[in-house]
């Protein structure tokens, strides 16, 4: 009974494995297609935008604009649901009067095609390209904004291009050692197809950083957020969340508004 206890367990082990590999896709991309809010529902003035990311493939975006001359967000957003379900950081960010571009990744919303590591960072970089030879942004005024996954893009793409700053707020050191504390007693580092090597990435960056994180995370632990920023280069800040991953009660924190307006304006801290 031992021994076909044994090998019960080495087969769920297995099995599980292999879902992992071939089904991974799925849990760190979780796009949602249908949109739940219009800007305009919320009285915020947009530019419907689509981009071509590749021949026969287009990423669809909302542009805000804010007063000319003043800074602009590019907004790279988290690993589920599309840009309708972050209107409400879009609503904070206007009350600076900056401009604003809200992209999806493809495979989410209205873009077309399917999400990759490869492709998520390329989309990231079609909309940087789109601000500076569309809208004729200075890239020293554009500051990257990533939420969660979406942090690690910004990482990614503040490495190959010139910006004015990059926000990384509650977001992970790479894929690896996130899954790795998702799953303790699997080894996950082996089996992962995914990088995201954040934590590599930031220590290069020669840009101003601010990480934000919430020691109540239950998905990304504040270490990660942590070590982020002991790798990041000066000029850097560090402004600590409240709340759980999904819980957006800070945008409404003085003290993190009053980090986030100084950091964008003045690359200054808190």
């Amino acid at each position: 009974m031992i021994v076909w206890l044994f090998f019960i367990l080495i087969g769920v082990f297995a099995a599980f494995g292999i879902y992992l590999y071939f089904n991974q896709g799925r849990m760190v991309f979780i796009p949602m297609k249908e949109l739940v809010v219009a800007p305009e529902q919320l009285n915020l003035t947009s530019e419907d935008v689509y981009i071509e990311v590749v021949p026969g493939e287009k990423i669809n975006a909302w542009y805000f604009p804010g007063n000319p001359g003043r800074k602009t967000i590019l907004f790279c957003h988290g690993n589920a649901g599309n840009i309708s379900h972050r209107l409400e950081t879009i609503q904070l960010l206007k009350t600076f009067e900056v401009n604003i571009l809200l992209f999806d990744y493809r495979g989410y919303g209205r873009s077309d095609g399917q999400p990759t590591e490869a492709g998520v960072c390329a989309d990231a970089r079609t909309a940087y390209d789109w601000l500076v030879n569309e809208k004729k942004i200075v890239p020293e005024n554009i500051i990257l904004f990533g939420r969660s996954l979406g942090g690690a893009v910004a990482i990614d793409l503040a490495s190959k291009v010139k910006c004015g700053g990059v926000v990384v707020e509650s977001s992970f050191t790479s894929a690896a050692e996130l899954g790795q504390k998702l799953f303790p007693y699997f080894p996950v580092k082996f089996l992962l197809r995914f990088k995201f090597d954040s934590l590599t990435k930031i220590a290069k960056l020669t840009c101003p950083v601010l990480v934000t994180h919430s020691p109540d995370d239950d998905l990304i632990p504040i270490e990660m957020g942590r070590q982020l920023y002991k790798a990041a280069r000066e000029p850097k800040f560090f402004i600590e969340l409240k709340g759980s991953h999904n819980d957006r009660g800070y945008l409404e924190n003085q003290t993190y508004i009053k980090g986030l307006r100084d950091f964008i304006f003045n690359n200054n801290g808190i």
